[in-house]
């Protein structure tokens, strides 16, 4: 159903096969049956991932997965009540995004262009990409080779659940992924960044060493630039430049907006220390509030 009906993606279809198979083998330790269960063997299952020490995300995501099997047992008419109904979520964290300066950006895209051999190009036009557009990995990685054409602004991207948006793409970046292109012998690879591998692209786990590697070379802390945060940034800097939410939720291709105000908090964030730092009454400890309601 997930696959079929929602077009969910492959990692989700792993991640959620993973989690329902955690809580039947759980039930049939209690001799019970996945889809027989009642509320009291669901919250005995979710009190064991807390008492594992599970973090507070990961439980949520179980209980999700939860959630929607039971759904689907009862839209299926397998059972006539769904007990995973008034189980309570944990309690998330709020985490903001943690996007990197423009500066840093800059000098990561340096760093990248000067890279020895291939590697070059590949970094320079994925670092571009990443950050130009604002693409998650599983979307760059998979751009086809027939995506980037000269003279065209915008891409159709395919994001999560299979929906479609367009995304821009600057000049430079356009250029660069175009330059980073192998020289094909044979029958041409169907894919942007194309690997040896058996996905036929480049994976994500190699994308991320690139930028591992990119960091490095632009003395920047390895453990704060990757994909996501390249992502972030894109968002943060867009906002802080005047974009407006509505804009930013379809370019970041978010189903629901609340997950695109979550970068306001970051604006927030931002204008606060910048009131305590150059504020001249701040030195004097009664610098104004910058709240912004």
């Amino acid at each position: 159903m997930l696959a079929a009906e929602r077009g969910a993606a492959r990692n989700t279809l792993a991640a959620y096969q993973a989690d329902l198979q955690n809580f039947a083998a759980f039930a049939a330790g209690k001799g019970v049956a996945p889809e027989a269960g009642d509320g009291v063997l669901l919250r005995a299952w979710l009190a064991g991932l807390a008492a594992q020490g599970l973090a507070a995300r990961t439980q949520a995501r179980r209980l999700s997965a939860l959630r929607q099997f039971h759904q689907f047992l009862l839209s299926e008419g397998v059972r006539p009540d769904d007990p995973s109904e008034l189980l309570e979520a944990p309690r998330l964290p709020q985490s903001l995004p943690k996007a990197l300066l423009e500066e840093e950006i800059e000098a990561l895209i340096t760093a990248a262009a000067a890279l020895p051999g291939r590697r070059g190009p590949v970094a320079a036009a994925v670092v571009e990409l990443l950050y130009c557009s604002g693409l998650r990995v599983s979307e760059l990685v998979s751009l086809p080779a027939v995506a980037l054409r000269p003279g065209t602004p915008l891409i159709a991207v395919r994001g999560k659940g299979g929906r479609e948006r367009l995304v821009p793409v600057s000049e430079r970046a356009r250029d660069l992924a175009l330059a980073a292109r192998p020289e094909e012998k044979g029958k041409a690879s169907r894919y942007l960044f194309p690997s040896r591998g058996a996905s036929g692209h480049l994976t994500r786990q190699a994308l991320g060493l690139i930028l591992k590697e990119v960091a490095l070379a632009a003395g920047l802390d390895p453990n704060r630039v990757s994909p996501h945060v390249l992502r972030h940034s894109f968002a943060s800097h867009l906002l802080q430049r005047g974009a407006d939410l509505r804009s930013l939720q379809i370019l970041l291709g978010h189903v629901d907006i609340g997950t695109t105000q979550i970068y306001t908090k970051v604006l927030e964030e931002r204008l606060r220390t910048l009131v305590a730092e150059h504020h001249p009454l701040s030195k004097q400890g009664v610098a104004p509030r910058a709240d912004l309601g």
